[in-house]
């Protein structure tokens, strides 16, 4: 049974920092894309990082590129989203997701990712 176990969010102000952690559990399979999404009440799930933990690649959307950095410590089972110079649009509940398929799925499409985390809200005050 696959768990994963977002903390790290909070309340900043704009142009801050936050680092998520995503802690991971159960996994059976030797290889996960491990995707980082946010959602707004009424708006739909956006993907904002992922990282495949068979070679380290990484992916961003476009609206984090050089603001966020995705990255894994394999040793503790820990996915982190650094989130730089953040933004009131940054505001949002984010989740950890993973998917056993072998590759990444493309962020805009979080149907394809098979375990969900809870969340952790993020706020971003001006």
């Amino acid at each position: 049974q696959v768990r994963l176990v977002e903390s790290g969010g909070g309340s900043v102000q704009a142009g801050g920092s936050l680092r998520l952690s995503c802690a991971y559990f159960g996994y059976t399979y030797s290889y996960y894309c491990m995707t980082w999404f946010r959602q707004v009440p009424g708006k739909e799930r956006e993907g904002v990082a992922a990282i495949f933990t068979g070679g380290g690649s990484t992916y961003y959307a476009d609206s984090v590129k050089g603001r966020f950095t995705i990255s894994e410590d394999s040793a503790k089972n820990i996915i982190y989203l650094q989130m730089n110079s953040l933004k009131p649009e940054d505001t949002a509940m984010y989740y950890c997701a993973a998917d056993g398929s072998g590759n990444c799925p493309p962020l805009s499409a979080p149907e394809r990712y098979n375990y969900w985390g809870q969340g952790t809200q993020v706020t971003v005050s001006s």
